[in-house]
């Protein structure tokens, strides 16, 4: 009798099959069907390549009858090409599956990959070539389909790293068979073998072709910060960032891409290291030719400002021509912290040519010279002996910077604010902002100087007045106003003072001035000496006594003796110089 199972997936019941068997055949034939059915059983196990013929396209499904009245179905996406779901074509599928309901689940691209791979290891072997599609990345490589899917590792991809290898994917590739391994079903292939074996069957010819000033085709295969590198067809030449343009490049990507085929001038070979540059901007006539008689100094021109540096900012003028301002060369009198604050990129404006260097490939411009230069006339506008108000700006401790008109500054030395005063900071004298009456000293042009002096105002006291009132030999008082340690300075008036060295305090030796005089006290002293060239006055406390004991030892004089003045004489007897040429006070007669 007829296994049930086989009764089952056959889709009629155990009755209803034995019934028809009985009226249609004898023992005999229900023996031959029992062998034919059990056959059709066996090409119904799965993983097993059946003959189906489409009948017909259910939604996502394709109907295919495989025998025996039997049908399968197999999802639409697995046909690649549309064109083959036609009733009545028939193909190989693979039987994946018969479900509980009795459906039978096939494949057709399995049993495609299965054929495939059976046509393809009696076909090819290990060091062939084969063709195929680039399908899709996996991890370690890509999957390409020449055939059968399969494994292109990363680093067969290129004969160098080839970056994001998802690029290739779309592309049919020629690689050579590295491995078949027909256990596990695998098969690794390298486009990079193929390219080392191009490139080396090109390399000779190539080395013995070329020479500097040919234009060669190439493509570009790597690209770097520095340069880019181009496959010459067997060698790789290098075109420096440098050579890509006349004008200012970036980076490499700016100006090409990626297997972009490119003609280059050759500029450099050495056969024995196999190394060629290239150049492109080599293929026009450089810029900077006859440079001179475009931009001639002192032209007005127009550019594009393309870089800002803390130093100045680079201005284009043409593609490949450019030019520096200086930061000192952007305003006759505004002081610029940093070039930013007044241009940005892209910005146009114009400019003067201030000096052409063709060799170097340099042009200085300048923006100030588009207007007269203020410090030009301000010899003219501010002579010698001028006198100005004027603003302090700011205090330094050599003097103070003063505004005399807006982009005009001076400064007032800190020794040209008194005669006779010194100062240790003009903030002793001057606060910022103050308004003050000044003299023209000096007008310096070429370094844009102007010096100022307030003592100037008055006419020098060490001409005249002090050495006509401070005699040598005097006695005068003063007050302590300062005390070091080589002496002590006493004012004599106001802003007027003078030295009394430590060795001219008393007789005997002194260590430290303070023992014998404080500051602000009181003091009578001698004018040893007026020194109008240096400013300086000499002062001594001991001679003062000196001069005290000389008058108590003078004797009075013998009114009786021949010579002497007559009786009726009462006026007293002059002073004079002692013997160092100190004045000595007169003696008056006793009473």
């Amino acid at each position: 009798m007829v296994d049930r199972n086989i009764i089952r997936k056959l889709g009629f019941t155990p009755e209803e099959l034995e019934s028809k068997v009985n009226a249609l055949f004898t023992e005999a034939d229900g023996k031959l069907l029992s062998e034919a059915l059990e056959k059709k059983v066996d090409a119904l196990t799965p993983g097993t390549i059946l003959k189906g013929r489409i009948i017909q396209q259910i939604g996502n499904d394709v109907i295919l009858e495989i025998g025996l009245k039997s049908e399968g179905a197999v999802d639409v996406s697995e046909f690649d090409d549309p064109s083959e779901i036609q009733p009545g074509l028939e193909i190989e599928v693979l039987l994946e599956e018969v479900d509980s309901g009795g459906l039978i689940i096939l494949s057709k691209r399995k049993a495609d990959r299965i054929r495939g791979w059976e046509r393809l290891v009696t076909s090819r072997k290990e060091g062939d070539m084969v063709t195929g599609k680039v399908i899709r990345r996996i991890k370690g490589g890509l999957l390409v389909d020449i055939g059968v899917p399969v494994f292109l590792p990363a680093s067969q991809v290129d004969i160098r790293k080839p970056g994001d290898i998802s690029r290739f994917i779309g592309q049919d590739v020629t690689c050579e068979i590295l491995k078949i391994d027909q256990d596990n079903k695998n098969i690794v292939i390298s486009r990079r073998k193929v390219i080392e074996d191009q490139r080396s069957a090109g390399k000779e010819k190539l080395l013995a072709e070329i020479e500097p000033g040919q234009l060669r085709k190439g493509v570009v295969k790597n690209i770097a910060d520095f340069g880019v590198f181009v496959d010459l067809g067997g060698l790789d030449g290098l075109l420096h960032i440098s050579d890509l343009s006349w004008g200012r490049v970036s980076h490499p990507s700016e100006v090409v891409h990626l297997d972009q085929e490119i003609e280059c001038v050759v500029i450099g070979v050495d056969k024995d290291n196999e190394k060629v540059s290239l150049g492109l901007k080599q293929k026009s006539s450089s810029p900077w030719e006859n440079i001179e008689t475009r931009y001639p100094i002192g032209a007005k021109v127009k550019g594009t400002v393309v870089n800002v540096m803390n130093y100045g900012i680079f201005v284009r003028l043409e593609e490949g021509v450019e030019g520096l301002v200086h930061i000192s060369e952007m305003s006759w009198t505004k002081k610029i912290n940093h070039p930013g604050d007044l241009y940005k990129l892209g910005d146009q404006i114009n400019v003067v040519v201030l000096d052409v260097n063709k060799d170097k490939q340099e042009i200085s411009l300048g923006v100030k010279q588009l207007e007269a230069n203020p410090w030009a006339v301000a010899s003219q506008k501010y002579p010698q002996g001028t006198i100005v108000n004027v603003k302090i700006t700011s205090l330094t401790n050599y003097g103070s910077f003063v505004e005399i008109e807006p982009g005009i500054d001076g400064l007032i030395h800190i020794s040209d604010i008194s005669w006779t005063k010194k100062y240790n900071h003009p903030g002793e004298a001057l606060t910022r902002d103050q308004q003050v009456k000044c003299v023209v000293l000096e007008v310096d042009e070429e370094k844009q100087r102007i010096s100022l002096g307030i003592k100037q105002l008055t006419e020098d006291p060490w001409l005249h007045a002090i050495p006509e009132k401070y005699l040598p030999g005097q006695i005068v008082h003063g007050v302590v106003t300062k005390i070091t340690n080589f002496g002590v300075f006493v004012e004599l008036e106001s802003d007027l003072e003078g030295l009394l060295h430590i060795s001219e305090i008393a007789d005997h030796k002194i260590e430290n001035p303070q023992e014998v005089v404080k500051p602000g006290q009181e003091v009578e002293v001698k004018i040893l000496r007026v020194d109008g060239d240096s400013r300086k006055i000499g002062l001594s406390m001991r001679r003062v006594k000196w001069a005290e004991e000389d008058s108590k030892a003078v004797p009075a004089p013998d009114m009786n003796e021949p010579g002497s003045s007559s009786s009726s004489s009462s006026s007293p007897r002059r002073g004079g110089l002692d013997g160092e040429g100190l004045m000595i006070p007169p003696i008056q007669p006793k009473e």
